[in-house]
């Protein structure tokens, strides 16, 4: 049989490019000179349908000279980057409840961002929905992004759920935050969400990480379970272990829009020097054991600054509490 002649994809399916923002936690945002445009040219010509350029921070509340720019994606930052244009690709930025100036959030109409992607722990639900009535109101594309998910109850997190989807938000995003969910547990994620977001008329999204060698493997699960906005990143870079590798996934959905091609050449020409020169994310057993045991990675991150290999302490140390 020759597959080649069977394969088919879903034209609703729309890739968001996280690289700039979820990336940026491995290096403080401190990216070098011209990662960001090659990135943007890059995903232009790959047929990204989003890029995410970064968080929108407050800058009372983060200090921009320990940061880079996308850890605050100003208007004025995001505009050069544009330069001329965008063609058909969306930009957007990520609002972390409490932690964005909401005065910061200027009209869409005198902005060059498409979509504020709001991202909220489930005790901040109401404030979450507030944010995203804000940005809707202002013009935006909205999206909510509810985070680590794999500890909350299913009926706390039903409730949250239907929060969230009873207001203006376009897309509901399901977060594996700590990489701990398996393909099971993403398609029952799938099922509740999706049940939801059905009743709403809303769309649902995928942000995976990488703990468990999981993230693309996840990914492509939603997928088949008809979740339409998908999360990546080049090369994977993302805090810790990573994320959805952009490559992979734009292989895999096989659309004649996308194309492989720019992206492959700005892996070797940025992200290859970015490891070449110690920038470190991707999968290792210190994520692992966090993501096996379902808890933030930070516990892996200091483990691996601080240059350890007793990988059996570290798990003693996350199985006691410590």
């Amino acid at each position: 049989m020759d597959l080649g002649n069977i394969q088919s994809f879903r034209k609703q399916i729309k890739i968001i490019d996280a690289t700039l923002r979820d990336g940026g936690l491995v290096n403080d945002f401190a990216f070098p000179q011209g990662f960001a445009k090659a990135l943007f040219e890059a995903d232009r010509a790959a047929g990204v349908d989003i890029m995410e350029v970064g968080y929108r921070a407050s800058q009372k509340l983060f200090d921009p000279e320990k940061f880079g720019p996308w850890k605050f994606s100003r208007e004025e930052d995001i505009a050069a980057l544009v330069g001329e244009g965008k063609g058909d690709m969306k930009i957007s930025v990520m609002a972390d409840v409490g932690r964005t100036e909401l005065d910061d959030i200027v009209p869409a109409s005198q902005s060059v961002i498409d979509m504020y992607r709001i991202a909220a722990y489930v005790n901040q639900v109401p404030a979450a929905a507030d944010m995203v009535e804000l940005c809707h109101d202002r013009g935006y594309l909205t999206c909510c992004n509810i985070m680590a998910v794999s500890k909350v109850r299913e009926g706390d997190l039903r409730r949250a759920l239907e929060i969230i989807a009873s207001g203006p938000v376009d897309v509901i995003y399901i977060v594996d935050s700590f990489g701990s969910l398996y393909p099971e547990e993403m398609r029952a994620m799938c099922d509740l969400y999706g049940e939801i977001a059905q009743k709403y008329g809303k769309q649902l999204g995928i942000h995976a990480h990488n703990n468990q060698q999981l993230a693309f493997a996840n990914t492509v699960e939603c997928v088949a379970k008809g979740v339409n906005f998908v999360d990546a990143t080049a090369g994977g870079m993302g805090r810790g272990a990573g994320n959805c590798p952009l490559e992979a996934l734009l292989g895999f959905l096989k659309n004649p829009r996308y194309r492989l091609e720019p992206i492959l050449k700005f892996l070797r020409e940025h992200i290859e020097p970015l490891k070449s020169a110690g920038v470190r994310w991707g999968y290792e057993v210190p994520y692992l054991l966090t993501g096996l045991n379902n808890v933030h990675p930070s516990a892996a991150i200091n483990f691996i600054r601080e240059g350890r290999d007793d990988y059996e302490n570290l798990l003693h140390d996350i199985l006691s509490g410590e």
